[in-house]
C-alpha cells in the first residue's frame, strides 16, 4: 500500500474539570471528550527516497519537526527504521489555537497512516503509547469516539456513543495561550469544580437536553474575564434554540448543541451577526476515523 488518506476530525470538551496541581507543573484532569465532523485531511505515501517531506495548504504551518505531524512520522521511523520514506500533504480545515485539537488530531492521523503503510502492526493502545510521547491530547485522538479523560489526560475510559447531537461550532478572531490559562487557573479548596459524575449519569440516560444544561468548563473561570468574545458567543447562543453552550478546552472555540441541523443553522446566523469576526462550522458527533486507502 502506497498511499493512505485520512480524515482527522476536530475534538470537543463536553465537560472540563481540572481536579488538582501536580507538583511537577501538570494538572490532573477529568474530561469528558467527543470528536466532532470538522476535519483535517493528511495524505501520506512511501516514496524512495528515504526522509520525511511534508507539504500543506497553509503558508503559516511549519513543515519541519515543529510541526506534530513531521513528529508523529519521524518518531515512528526512528522506532522502525524503513527502506522508504514518507512524503505527507496535510489539507487544514480545523482553525488553529481554537482548543479541537487541530493539531493532535493530524499527528494521531500521522501515526495511525504510517502504520499501515509499512503493515508495523501495531495495535491501537501501541499507537496511543507512542502518541502521547509527543502529547497529551493524541492517545485520545486516536481512540476517538465518547470518552473521559484522566490523569494528565492519558487515561482513556471510552464510553458508548453519545446520542446524535447536531454541533455548531463558533471561534473568535483572538488567541488564547493554554500555558497561560492553566498557570492563571485559581484553584483552592473553595473552588467550584464541574461535575462530571453528572454529566456520564446524563450521557447513561441519553438525556442531551439535560447533559446541555450540565456542562461546565472550569478554564472559563480564566478565559471569559480576558476574552469578552467568548461571553459574548455564549450570551448570543442562549438567543437561539441551542440546548447548551460551553467554551472547549483553553478556548476561545466555543460550541453549542443542538436538536437538528436547522436550529443550529439558526444559532450559525445569529452569530455570523456578531461586531466581531468568527469562524462557524455546523456538524454532529462523529465515532471514528474515515480512512481512505489510495
Amino acid at each position: 500500500m502506497n498511499t493512505v488518506q485520512l480524515r482527522a476530525p476536530a475534538k470537543i470538551n463536553l465537560g472540563l474539570d481540572v481536579v488538582k496541581r501536580l507538583e511537577n507543573g501538570y494538572h490532573q484532569v477529568h474530561m469528558i471528550m467527543q470528536t466532532v465532523g470538522l476535519f483535517d485531511t493528511l495524505t501520506v505515501t512511501a516514496t524512495e527516497k528515504p526522509g520525511i517531506t511534508l507539504t500543506t495548504n497553509r503558508e503559516d504551518l511549519p513543515i519541519n519537526e515543529d510541526n506534530l505531524v513531521y513528529k508523529a512520522a519521524q518518531l515512528l521511523l526512528a522506532k522502525y527504521p524503513q527502506q522508504q520514506g514518507l512524503s505527507i500533504h496535510l489539507e487544514k480545515n480545523i482553525p488553529i489555537a481554537a482548543g479541537l485539537a487541530g493539531g493532535s488530531s493530524d499527528a494521531a492521523a500521522c501515526l495511525k497512516a504510517v502504520n499501515e503503510i509499512f503493515s508495523l502492526g501495531l495495535s491501537r493502545e501501541q499507537l496511543m503509547d507512542d502518541g502521547k510521547t509527543l502529547g497529551a491530547d493524541i492517545p485520545y485522538c486516536i481512540l476517538g469516539g465518547t470518552a473521559i479523560s484522566q490523569g494528565i489526560g492519558e487515561i482513556l475510559t471510552p464510553l458508548p456513543p453519545a446520542p446524535a447531537t447536531y454541533v455548531l461550532l463558533v471561534k473568535p478572531n483572538a488567541s488564547i495561550s493554554t500555558k497561560y490559562v492553566y498557570e492563571h487557573l485559581n484553584l483552592t479548596e473553595d473552588t467550584h469544580h464541574p461535575d462530571i459524575s453528572l454529566l456520564l449519569k446524563d450521557l447513561e440516560e441519553k438525556n442531551m437536553p439535560q447533559f446541555a444544561t450540565h456542562m461546565e468548563n472550569i478554564l472559563e473561570t480564566v478565559t471569559l474575564p480576558i476574552c469578552r468574545e467568548i461571553s459574548i458567543i455564549k450570551e448570543t447562543l442562549a438567543q437561539s434554540p441551542t440546548m447548551g453552550a460551553l467554551m472547549s478546552g483553553s478556548g476561545p472555540t466555543v460550541f453549542g448543541l443542538f436538536h437538528t441541523r436547522e436550529e443550529a443553522e439558526e444559532g450559525e446566523t445569529l452569530c455570523q451577526k456578531l461586531p466581531f469576526p468568527v469562524f462557524t462550522y455546523v456538524t454532529e458527533f462523529v465515532n471514528h476515523l474515515t480512512e481512505v486507502s489510495l
